[in-house]
């Protein structure tokens, strides 16, 4: 275990513990009842009502002699004498912040202030608990889709669906093996599986179950594995192997016409559609309904501009066209959209039945797209096409190469070690498998990720733009990468204790900027039931967002610290470590 953070602790001066545990005196209220009760209290709205007065003005006088002095630097001559004005007046602007902080602190407490109050441990349902999505039939009879039963579920996220409460690990929970071993196995109580699901087919087939662990072999032997899988699909659509998947998109989903039409949306020309049915079986299509079922199939990705490439057994693969006079000599098919409609914007829109065509300006055949890794560099002609500047696009890239560099050298004594730091040690070299499935609450055009994989850093990154930000997220899938756009004052709909990482650059500032549609709270609930138990949270913000995040955070039992990043820099770094919850 790493050297321990103390929850509510700046790096700098946090508040004292003596004054943390101020509290609420009963003996305060009198020895005789009511009247003497009424009586403190009254004495203590006025003692706190003078400590506000003052607090606010120390704080204007602050404010304005500020204003005076910056004034007085900058009169000054030459470039030196502004340079150097700006520095002090940074430092000074620094030590105003720490001033108020801790003047409201001092005002709070002298005015009777309590300790926010720990939230409670969700119920023992919560412990798998995935909002968003409920479970709408039971059975449902999907012969028309190729045979079989299956569970259906239907979205419907709202801001109701948020838990309100800490969700803790199940009673035998243990942290995740560390990446990459943690492919091969994971902890048989970590996951919700049924005795019946352990003993079907297919899934039995793919796993080892031992007493108290679940492993995924990848024999040669196994004639039904994903490896043996893939490597016919990439026969299927003219690939050497299996790992030329890098050339080519593939997806796997749903019959009806209105998902196919979805699937053309994400689809980029020259994309594939791989579908694996029973329904396809030489078996199967003996049957006249199942023949029906198939020629309607077939017309319909004939009139999407889909060509088949190829069938073998239950598999079929299907080709998105490159050619743009496909969609105006087709005889047949869904109409084209008007041109109202925008195919880049789905967020909360409904399935709609017409097809986009060739109008969006991201419709480049893949062959024309610059091959990974190199896409995710982006040239100045594919970011025109996102409305991105250049320069702009470079000194993103540059400002997250330098602060991943500095993330670690701050992180890797409090993250990496087993011990804490001693005076003249090296700081300890993290390993790479520390940290593997990482979240970005604001993605923005996704450099954090793309500076991890620059640093050779061995993780998965979800990038999120949020739905009050620039829509950003066709600009990260373009650079390879994958990522959801999320409104985070609902619930992510994701598995519990799925990151290992959740950062957020600026997400405090934006939600204020759009007058704090939802409290910090409620976001950092949720960020506490999508983080597994020893996770860590880098938020960077402003500093004064980031003191009052240290607080709420508290209330969560995450032990935290606030770093200094630049003198030179009005951020704050608050990196949380989520406890380990015991019942």
């Amino acid at each position: 275990m790493s050297r321990p953070l103390y929850r509510g602790a700046s790096g700098i001066g946090g508040k004292p513990a003596a004054a943390e545990e101020a509290y609420y005196d009963p003996k305060e209220s009198g020895e005789n009842g009511i009247g003497g009760c009424g009586r403190a209290a009254r004495r203590r709205r006025l003692a706190a009502a003078a400590v506000k007065i003052g607090v606010l003005v120390l704080a204007a006088a602050a404010l304005v002699g500020s204003v005076a002095w910056a004034g007085t630097l900058y009169a000054g001559r030459g470039a030196a004498a502004r340079a150097a004005a700006a520095a002090a007046h940074r430092g000074y602007r620094r030590l105003q912040e720490q001033l108020v902080t801790d003047l409201l602190d001092i005002g709070e407490l002298a005015g009777g202030g309590v300790r926010a109050k720990e939230a409670e441990v969700c119920p023992p349902e919560y412990e798998n608990y995935v909002p968003c999505y409920y479970n709408v039939t039971d059975a449902v009879d999907v012969s028309d889709l190729g045979g079989g039963v299956v569970i259906s579920y239907e979205r419907q996220c709202t801001r109701d669906g948020r838990v309100t409460c800490l969700v803790a690990p199940p009673r035998s929970y243990r942290i995740p093996v560390r990446w990459p071993s943690g492919k091969g196995f994971i902890w048989k109580d970590n996951v919700r599986i049924s005795g019946q699901e352990f003993s079907s087919g297919s899934l039995f087939k793919r796993m080892m179950v031992e007493e108290d662990q679940i492993s995924f072999p990848s024999d040669a032997h196994m004639s039904d594995g994903v490896e043996d899988y893939a490597h016919q699909i990439a026969e299927m659509i003219g690939l050497r192997n299996e790992f030329n998947f890098n050339e080519a998109g593939v997806s796997c989903c749903l019959f009806d016409g209105i998902f196919l039409v979805e699937v053309d949306r994400l689809l980029r020309p020259d994309g594939y559609f791989v579908w694996t049915s029973n329904l396809n079986t030489h078996r199967a299509l003996r049957d006249k309904e199942n023949q029906k079922k198939w020629t309607k199939i077939r017309d319909f990705a004939e009139g999407l501009c889909w060509e088949m490439l190829s069938q073998q057994d239950e598999t079929i693969v299907w080709k998105k066209t490159n050619k743009r006079d496909c969609y105006t000599s087709r005889k047949s098919g869904p109409e084209l959209c008007a041109k109202s409609h925008d195919p880049e914007s789905p967020y909360y829109q409904p399935l709609n039945p017409c097809i986009a065509g060739t109008r969006s300006q991201r419709w480049i055949p893949i062959e024309h797209r610059t091959t990974w890794p190199s896409q995710a560099r982006q040239n100045s002609t594919e970011l025109d096409i996102h409305g991105v500047h250049s320069e702009v696009f470079a000194e993103d890239t540059a400002n997250w190469d330098s602060m991943v560099r500095n993330y670690w050298s701050l992180l890797s004594p409090l993250i990496f070690s087993d011990h804490p730091k001693r005076p003249g040690d090296e700081d300890p070299q993290p390993p790479f498998n520390m940290l593997r499935n990482v979240l970005d609450m604001n993605a923005h055009f996704g450099g954090f990720n793309a500076a991890l994989l620059k640093a050779g850093k061995s993780v998965w990154v979800m990038n999120v733009v949020p739905t009050n930000a620039p829509n950003y997220l066709p600009l990260v899938f373009d650079r390879g990468f994958i990522g959801v756009q999320h409104d985070w004052c609902e619930a992510f709909p994701t598995y519990p204790r799925t990151y290992d990482m959740v950062h957020a650059d600026g997400l405090l500032s934006l939600e204020k900027n759009k007058k704090h549609r939802c409290s910090t709270l409620d976001i950092f609930l949720e960020v506490g039931r999508i983080l597994r138990p020893e996770g860590w949270v880098i938020i960077r913000d402003t500093a004064p967002l980031i003191e009052a995040a240290r607080s709420v955070v508290t209330q969560l039992r995450w032990d935290a610290r606030i770093l200094d990043l630049d003198i030179a820099s009005d951020e704050k770094l608050l990196v949380c470590q989520k406890s380990f919850i015991r019942k």
